[in-house]
């Protein structure tokens, strides 16, 4: 960690608190915005999506009654599909309609450029509404990028939203470059470009569309609430979700370097004085080392060293301690 120069977070749930409400629902044709969002959600109750779990969430909100559905399947970066009362419903973002070479809703631009996350929903191949959904962005992610940046480290973002979402969050956040509309599996791919780059690394994902990316990283940092694949593809695990963690694993590998490296001068150092004149080097001169007491300052060696290491524990890591640190001495 004390290497890395790039540290390529995921949007959702890491950036962001992964937690999106609907804020916004546009009907076209005869349907009205609860028939909409009652659709919806009966195709994407069988998802475990975020963006799926809060578009149900807001039906049953409403009081929305939602019809049994079959036959669902999910494609990463595309959409849900499912049949409801009959008919094939699908919902899903910007990749959805062009497969389908459907049209936005009227309402779409605007939700844009507000930064919101816009998926569409479809009955039968055509679109028959708009849903806005918005994502808060985690209050202490600004200062993880800041202090970053303070370090010299290259932030990067990637997520599978639309390209105007993602940037209007990279835009508030301060974050160097974006990758947006990245399919699950092309994740690692985006990796392997910033290493081929000559940058050493870490990627910090949560979901199991992040274990790819997070083995491929040079160091992979699952966040602790992610899911098992995720924690399990990761070389440090977060005990929480908050980004500014990251500081505290770059400050512990640096803190626990700068420790290998006085130990090692501690312990090559005493070696280099007292093992010539336990040889007697300074025989000549009268003056030799004593064997047993050569034996005791090797002994009091050992201690310094493992004293030495256990002053890591003063350190504090707590996310805000470790951020906090950085900017303070940048000012």
């Amino acid at each position: 960690m004390r290497q890395v120069d790039a540290v390529l977070f995921d949007k959702t749930g890491t950036l962001t608190k992964g937690e999106p409400t609907v804020t916004g629902v546009e009907p076209t044709g005869d349907l009205d915005a609860n028939q909409v969002l009652a659709l919806a959600a009966s195709a994407e109750a069988d998802s475990e999506h975020p963006l799926a779990k809060a578009i149900v969430a807001a039906a049953k909100e409403k009081g929305l009654a939602l019809e049994r559905a079959s036959g669902f399947s999910s494609s990463p970066a595309v959409g849900v599909t499912a049949t409801v009362a009959g008919q094939e419903v699908r919902v899903g973002g910007p990749r959805l309609l062009e497969e389908t070479g459907q049209h936005e809703v009227d309402a779409a631009e605007e939700w844009r450029s507000e930064g919101a996350i816009i998926l569409h929903v479809l009955r039968g191949g055509q679109v028959i509404g708009g849903l806005k959904l918005a994502d808060e962005v985690r209050p202490e992610s600004r200062d993880a990028v800041d202090a970053l940046h303070a370090l010299g480290v290259e932030v990067v973002m990637i997520t599978g939203d639309a390209e105007a979402v993602a940037n209007e969050v990279g835009k508030e956040l301060g974050i160097d470059r974006v990758f947006a509309g990245v399919r699950p599996e092309d994740k690692s791919a985006k990796v392997a470009q910033l290493q081929h780059e000559g940058k050493k690394v870490a990627m910090v994902g949560d979901g199991v569309n992040d274990a790819p990316a997070l083995a491929q990283a040079d160091v992979g940092i699952a966040i602790g609430a992610g899911t098992d694949v995720a924690i399990a593809s990761a070389g440090v695990i977060l005990a929480s979700s908050d980004p500014r963690s990251v500081l505290s694993v770059i400050q512990l590998s640096r803190a626990a370097y700068r420790k290998m490296k006085q130990n090692l001068w501690w312990a090559a150092g005493y070696n280099l004085i007292s093992v010539p004149l336990a040889a007697g080097v300074l025989a000549p001169v009268g003056f030799v080392l004593p064997m047993s007491v050569g034996a005791i300052l090797m002994s009091l060696s050992t201690v310094v060293v493992a004293l030495n290491a256990q002053l890591l524990r003063r350190i504090d890591l707590t996310p805000e301690a470790s951020t906090r640190s950085v900017l303070e001495r940048q000012k």
